[in-house]
């Protein structure tokens, strides 16, 4: 329907082309691109940088995450700083990242690991303070060990929110992907849709939204796949 409304504009000509492009344009620039090379190589380049900042967020956000969210006087001592830190925006800490990290890599995947890491990392305290303490007490009559009570008990049942929390943090990974790369100039959708914007190439920004849009759309499916078969216990009492 949108792209049904989207061709009616273009053939309307209500929008000059300069400005918003056809499909059909669109669709040829994601194909030209691709069939040249840059488009291919760029679009592989925001996915490993999300893939990467976003692995790198969870691992740190669950190990700390559970750490915090099994002990109250832990969640007590640490939620001010977390309260803090929370709301920063990520882009902003971009100038700050830039002399220490340079124009590089690892600057980008930083700022992408710090703004993936708070979904995270607050769900998983939220999951593992929210396990029923009743719980805990049948496991200590199975006379289980910390670690297996971690593992048995306070994880499944942290899990789903652990997942809601990844979830939530794969897109914030994907934005930062794109600024970044615009801000600092590494190759990808971000500095090839800017560049496009420069040089008024509306079917090739377009091109860029799209498949954006593409990698937000086919990560959102994976995940939830993932959740649906790691949590099947949820879905089943459904």
């Amino acid at each position: 329907m949108i792209v049904l409304a989207w061709q009616w504009q273009a053939d309307a000509g209500l929008i000059p082309s300069l400005y918003l492009p056809s499909p059909k344009a669109t669709f040829a620039a994601i194909a030209k691109g691709f069939d040249t090379g840059d488009l291919g190589w760029r679009f592989l380049g925001t996915v490993e940088r999300m893939i990467y900042g976003w692995l790198i967020a969870s691992l740190i956000g669950i190990a700390l995450g559970s750490a915090i969210g099994l002990s109250r006087q832990v969640r007590a001592y640490l939620q001010p700083m977390l309260e803090y830190l929370r709301p920063l925006p990520a882009s902003a800490l971009i100038p700050v990242a830039i002399p220490i990290l340079g124009l590089t890599d690892e600057m980008v995947l930083a700022v992408i690991g710090f703004a993936a890491l708070w979904p995270t990392l607050l769900a998983t305290i939220h999951g593992f303070a929210a396990v029923e303490p009743r719980l805990y007490e049948v496991g200590r009559l199975l006379k289980l060990n910390r670690m297996q009570v971690i593992w048995r008990i306070a994880l499944p049942n942290a899990l789903p929110d652990i997942i809601s929390g990844m979830r939530l943090s794969l897109t914030y990974a994907l934005i930062l992907s794109v600024v970044g790369e615009m801000l600092s100039g590494r190759e990808g959708l971000g500095s090839w849709i800017l560049f496009s914007a420069r040089m008024y190439k509306a079917a090739d920004l377009f091109a860029g939204v799209m498949l954006l849009g593409l990698i937000g759309y086919v990560s959102a499916l994976l995940i939830g796949g993932a959740e649906k078969r790691l949590v099947r216990w949820k879905y089943n009492n459904r």
